[in-house]
């Protein structure tokens, strides 16, 4: 009121004491940041020990823990690839069906879809590798190759039935003389990611996930839709020729 300086003492009371430099607040809650950098380990062990440690820890009811920033991010990239991978198999389906003009076909050619995913796991496993963003594409991309092989198998053992050839020499006669064109599609794509694998250079940790995601099942699924979709192929024939028959 006069303008003159007043001594802080004479007002208050002053103490040290240790308090926030900053008070942070999200959805009207008052909130701590806890943040690191990773250093030689992946994004998703590391985030897992955080959550085992903190499974550890006597929380208070009123305190809850989110994770933030590029867990967050890694979480929500996935949902939407998983989502993707979806919609991936299901348009595969459609366009088999349209082609083939039946659903029992892409169905029996679908069962090499499930092999590459075992590919994949094995093929990450082997090479010690996690699983990343690269990788989950490499996954969709699999999605419209591992058919091709199996829809050759299915294409060709169709036009020998259609020339009247028997069921099982069909499927023997497109085995034997598509087994090249097979394998020469795979291994083309195979050799192809080869330098994604081996290639050691700045910046080869994101690419390798790929080229290895790729290759364990591209080689899975190939070895075994030359097996099962033969075989399945005959097991569905069969069937619905005697279902034919009895409703005949």
């Amino acid at each position: 009121m006069t303008g003159r300086m007043v001594r802080l003492y004479s007002v208050a009371d002053v103490d040290l004491g240790v308090g926030p430099t900053e008070i942070r607040h999200r959805d009207q809650e008052r909130i701590v940041k806890v943040q690191g950098r990773l250093l030689g380990r992946p994004l998703g062990e590391v985030a897992g020990d955080v959550r085992k440690a903190l499974a550890d820890l006597d929380t208070p009811s009123n305190v809850s823990v989110d994770f933030g920033g590029d867990v967050e991010e890694q979480g929500r990239a996935f949902r939407d690839l998983v989502l993707l991978l979806t919609l991936s198999i299901a348009l595969v389906y459609m366009v088999m069906a349209a082609q083939f003009e039946s659903l029992v076909d892409p169905f029996i050619v679908m069962f090499s879809v499930p092999f590459g995913f075992v590919g994949v796991v094995w093929g990450l496993l082997i090479s010690n590798t996690t699983l990343s963003l690269t990788s989950f594409l490499a996954l969709i991309m699999l999605m419209g190759i591992v058919v091709n092989n199996a829809i050759i198998l299915v294409d060709y053992t169709n036009t020998m039935r259609k020339r009247g050839m028997p069921l099982t020499d069909a499927v023997l006669i497109s085995g034997r003389r598509r087994l090249r064109p097979v394998l020469m599609t795979t291994l083309t794509t195979i050799f192809g990611m080869v330098p994604l694998v081996m290639m050691r250079s700045s910046g080869s940790e994101v690419w390798r996930p790929m080229g290895v995601a790729m290759i364990g099942g591209l080689t899975v699924s190939t070895l075994v839709t030359l097996v099962l979709v033969p075989t399945i192929y005959t097991i569905f024939e069969n069937r619905f020729r005697r279902f034919e028959e009895k409703k005949a």
